[in-house]
């Protein structure tokens, strides 16, 4: 639960992890259209000068939107939601279920007074990290079911659905597949959970000692929409490795991808799908984060 600063959460572990998962879920299914966007957008290549063939063929966060939803359907665009809503429950419930007790841990349980950002900077980044490494393999099977598009008639999909995804990677790949890009995925997620908790945990505090500032619904869409900004202009070269890494198996390593993607496709790259991202994070961060405040109040109400 990401409280006011100065106060430990007063509900247990499993009610914060189940209203976090709660919320991170709800959040996923209104903007995953978005996401899949934003993967399209990561993992398409540079144009080849003089190679009409290489053009790009999905400009911008709305074009891509309806390209996909013109030549797949409207269902294209949740594509990966199965796994999407796996790695919420998870992810999203530990990462957000862990803060306010590795906060305490990294303060000490008799601090008194505002948190120091860098505390809270790290307590996130460390439940960002732990989650992850969790909840990998959901994030890479997301990943591949986003990154498949329109196919030409008489050509089978590489997976029918989630679960089938989950045991051909094991089957084709091996168990250790199920956790390629770990290493770019726990520095995504835990520099853009850093970003998110930590920011808007110190908006929040900041918007609450501000004259007529409540602790309500517009406090958390401001402080919302702070954690989505924060969290897209921090994490998106992290992200647009990880989503390459994971949608392509041609990378060796983390550094090969970077090298490979700032050799072919020039610095810019990595802030590939940067609008959609925002879009996305922008937007799952108000909802997830308003879902999240009222669903714990709904849950101390049945106390």
């Amino acid at each position: 639960m990401v409280a006011d600063s100065n106060s430990k959460s007063d509900l247990s572990f499993g009610r914060i992890f189940a209203s976090s998962a709660f919320s991170a879920c709800f959040a996923e299914v209104c903007t995953i259209p978005l996401d899949t966007a934003k993967v399209r957008l990561q993992l398409q290549k540079q144009a080849v000068a003089g190679d009409v063939s290489s053009l790009p063929k999905y400009k911008g966060m709305l074009g891509t939107v309806g390209t996909i939803a013109r030549e797949e359907g409207l269902s294209a665009l949740w594509k990966g939601i199965v796994p999407g809503l796996h790695r919420q429950c998870l992810y999203g419930g530990l990462r957000i279920g862990l803060y306010e007790p590795v906060k305490t841990f990294y303060t000490g349980k008799d601090h008194v007074g505002d948190v120091p950002l860098s505390k809270k900077i790290v307590a996130a980044f460390t439940t960002g990290a732990v989650a992850i490494t969790i909840a990998n393999p959901t994030d890479l099977v997301k990943v591949r079911l986003q990154t498949e598009g329109k196919l030409p008639p008489g050509v089978p999909r590489r997976y029918s659905g989630s679960l089938n995804a989950y045991s051909s990677i094991v089957r084709q790949e091996g168990v250790g597949a199920l956790w390629t890009g770990l290493g770019p995925n726990i520095a995504r997620n835990g520099i853009i959970n850093a970003a998110e908790l930590a920011s808007y945990d110190q908006v929040k505090q900041t918007i609450l000692k501000i004259p007529g500032f409540t602790d309500n619904v517009v406090t958390h869409l401001f402080a919302g929409l702070g954690a989505g900004f924060f969290a897209v202009c921090i994490g998106s070269p992290v992200d647009v490795v990880k989503s390459r890494m994971m949608g392509d198996s041609s990378y060796k390593s983390t550094l090969d991808c970077f090298v490979k993607t700032l050799k072919n496709d020039g610095p810019l790259a990595f802030y590939k799908g940067f609008l959609p991202n925002f879009g996305r994070l922008g937007s799952w961060n108000v909802i997830m984060f308003l879902t999240l405040e009222q669903t714990k109040k709904f849950v101390k109400s049945l106390e």
